[in-house]
């Protein structure tokens, strides 16, 4: 879509709307030829901010978003905070007259840090320490003399075969952290290469790099493409002491058959951030499968230089230029 070059007559006029539910340092916005106007992305907008130009969102009501697509009808640019915004794209807005920008780079560090700790965690199993702490018991166990980097287990990052699923952004941040820890790492993706220094495989080399992984970290986008990737065949093809950590989108697993893999002990843990259906139902088996832990999607959700996106992305705009992310 063509971006509209607003003239100097015009672009005083102009209204950009940002969310309370974060906190933006609006200082950086200013200088534009734009006016800043806060607004409660859980209620309505007031009647005198529907014919703004630019909408800023981060974590709006379905209702709020459906009711801005009705009433906003001189909307012309829409910046999401959010990596995936589904929740604009089915909200009813006019894609051929708005522009839609996504945050992607926004969390990439977050998202890191949240699969390096559940890393860790399955490592180390924190979470059994814990199991046992909220039963008063000493897991005598997991303490004292451990055998050092044990073949078959996954213990340690420390030389284990790490394979990052969906070698984006988020695992370019990841990967040096775990290089720095000794772990080994490669890449899956659509397309072969090196990327930041790590090898990453195509497709056709699935099955051959999973038969070799110690710690599987999925960050793969949501589509039909990747529906169900991680699926009972290739579960099995995983040796039976790797894990499986996905912060990506939770549709990319075979949740049933991965209930079955750790139940029947054919994976060795598995530590979930992102589900199909969320909040995850209290039915769901996930909850007390062995070796699982879940994680609330709290992996992103803390937009880190959203301001200067938004500030590039409003000076493209105001000189119709192309922008940043669009969809």
């Amino acid at each position: 879509m063509a971006v509209p070059h607003l003239s100097s007559e015009t672009s005083p006029k102009m209204k950009l709307l940002y969310p309370t539910s974060l906190v933006l340092d609006t200082k950086e916005l200013e200088g534009f030829a734009a006016t800043l106007h806060a607004y409660d992305v859980k209620k309505p907008l007031p009647e005198d901010l529907i014919d703004a130009e630019v909408l800023v969102t981060w974590s709006n009501s379905a209702e709020n978003l459906k009711d801005a697509a009705k009433r906003m009808t001189n909307l012309k640019w829409i910046q999401s905070l959010a990596a995936g915004p589904n929740d604009v794209l089915n909200a009813g807005f006019d894609s051929k007259k708005i522009i839609v920008t996504t945050g992607s780079g926004l969390h990439d560090l977050t998202v890191a840090e949240h699969a390096l700790g559940m890393l860790l965690d399955g490592a180390r199993r924190f979470f059994e320490m814990r199991d046992y702490q909220t039963q008063g018991k000493w897991p005598g166990h997991l303490g004292g003399p451990q055998p050092d980097r044990p073949k078959g287990k996954f213990t340690t990052l420390r030389d284990a075969n790490v394979t990052i699923w969906g070698f984006g952004n988020i695992a370019k941040a990841l990967a040096p952290w775990l290089t720095s820890l000794g772990a080994n790492v490669k890449g899956l993706a659509r397309s072969s290469g090196v990327r930041n220094g790590v090898e990453v495989y195509g497709d056709d080399k699935i099955d051959e790099v999973l038969s070799t992984t110690d710690a599987l970290v999925m960050i793969l986008p949501g589509g039909e493409s990747t529906n169900k990737a991680l699926n009972a065949a290739r579960l099995k093809t995983l040796p039976k002491h790797a894990w499986v950590v996905n912060v990506g989108r939770g549709t990319a697993i075979d949740e049933d058959a991965l209930v079955e893999a750790l139940e029947s002990g054919e994976i060795g843990g598995a530590a979930l951030d992102v589900f199909v259906k969320e909040p995850l139902p209290e039915s769901s088996k996930l909850y007390k499968a062995p070796n699982c832990i879940i994680s609330p999607h709290a992996a992103g959700g803390r937009p880190q230089g959203a301001e200067e996106l938004i500030a590039f992305n409003l000076r493209k705009f105001m000189a119709g230029q192309q922008l940043r992310n669009v969809i």
